[in-house]
């Protein structure tokens, strides 16, 4: 699906309320998980040992971290909105609420639906606050679920 196009960061205010964007398919593989893993020093069996995640392990596998599902969230913003201009820099501003209510088995593939909650002017700049949802495919639960602050600086 291609991303949503908006003006500038202004114009995001007429989509609040309405569920803005879902991105396409991403392939969270083991190695991904792996790198995930060296990356932040977080070498939990449950994500990198795929014998014992097979052996005692609920899910059968191994699963991605959840703060790597999380980390994803600016990716998939990236591939569901476009602002056209008035923007010099954005900025993460934050989480109000994070939850991870279901696993992503490594080897499974995720997606984001993006809804704007509210914006807000504030000196510089507009801040969108999103509500999240990252689906695994085939699963009847939300892998993770998270209303994210991002402000648009002009």
């Amino acid at each position: 699906m291609p991303p949503l196009l908006v003006e500038n960061p202004h114009s995001l205010g007429r989509f609040v309320g309405r569920e803005i964007a879902t991105t396409e398919w991403f392939l969270l593989t083991q190695d991904r998980i792996q790198q995930f893993a060296e990356t932040t020093e977080d070498r939990q069996w449950i994500h990198i040992d795929r014998e014992r995640a097979q052996r005692d392990s609920p899910y059968g596998t191994t699963i991605a971290h959840g703060f790597f599902t999380l980390s994803l969230v600016s990716y998939f913003l990236q591939k569901a909105i476009q602002i056209g201009s008035g923007v010099r820099m954005s900025v993460n501003y934050g989480l109000n609420r994070v939850r991870f209510p279901s696993p992503v088995l490594a080897g499974s593939r995720i997606r984001a639906r993006f809804t704007l909650q509210a914006t807000k002017d504030i000196a510089d700049a507009v801040e969108a606050t999103f509500s999240v949802v990252i689906e695994g495919e085939n699963s009847d639960k939300p892998c993770c679920v998270a209303e994210w602050v991002v402000r648009y600086y002009s």
